[in-house]
C-alpha cells in the first residue's frame, strides 16, 4: 500500500510516518521504480504500536524504547514494566502541577471582579506585582 493508505489504516497522518522514518523511529519504507514509499501489513502493524504508545503519552524516546522491546522476543517484562512506571510517575507528577495551576487560578479567578474597572489580580499575579520584593524607604512610610 502507499503511504496514504498506510496512513488510513494506521490512523497516523503521512506527515507523522516521514517524520518518524526521518527521525529513525521506524526503518524507511521500500521504494517502488517510481520512488514512491510501499508499506505492508506489518509496517501498519508498527505505526498502530507507535500511535498507541503517542496516545498513551510516551516520549518519542520512550516509544523508541518500547518498540524495540516489542520486537525483542527475548526481552524481559520487567524492562517493559520499567519505562511504564517510570511514565506514570511522570504523568502524576505533572497531574500534581497542573492541579496546582487550577487551584491558583480558580483562586485568582474568584479574586477578580470581572467588572469594568481596571483592577484585575490575575493580571497582577502574571506580572508579578504581589511578589516578595523588599519595600523601599517610602513604600514602608506609607
Amino acid at each position: 500500500m502507499n503511504i496514504g493508505e498506510a496512513s488510513q489504516a494506521s490512523g497516523v497522518s503521512a506527515k507523522m510516518i516521514r517524520y518518524y522514518e526521518q527521525i529513525g523511529l521506524i526503518r524507511p519504507s521500500a521504494r517502488t521504480g517510481n520512488n514512491y514509499r510501499v508499506y505492508g501489513a506489518d509496517e501498519v502493524h508498527v505505526l498502530r504500536f507507535i500511535k498507541r504508545a503517542r496516545s498513551l503519552g510516551f516520549s518519542l524516546e520512550e516509544t523508541e524504547r518500547l518498540l524495540a522491546l516489542w520486537q525483542d522476543k527475548a526481552r524481559e517484562s520487567a524492562a517493559v514494566k520499567e519505562v511504564a512506571t517510570a511514565h506514570i510517575t511522570d504523568l502524576e507528577r505533572r497531574i500534581a502541577e497542573m492541579q496546582g495551576m487550577v487551584k491558583t487560578l480558580k483562586h485568582l479567578s474568584h479574586c477578580c471582579g470581572g467588572d469594568h474597572r481596571p483592577d484585575c489580580p490575575i493580571l497582577e499575579d502574571l506580572a508579578g506585582v504581589h511578589d516578595d520584593v523588599t519595600p523601599t524607604d517610602n513604600e514602608r512610610k506609607r
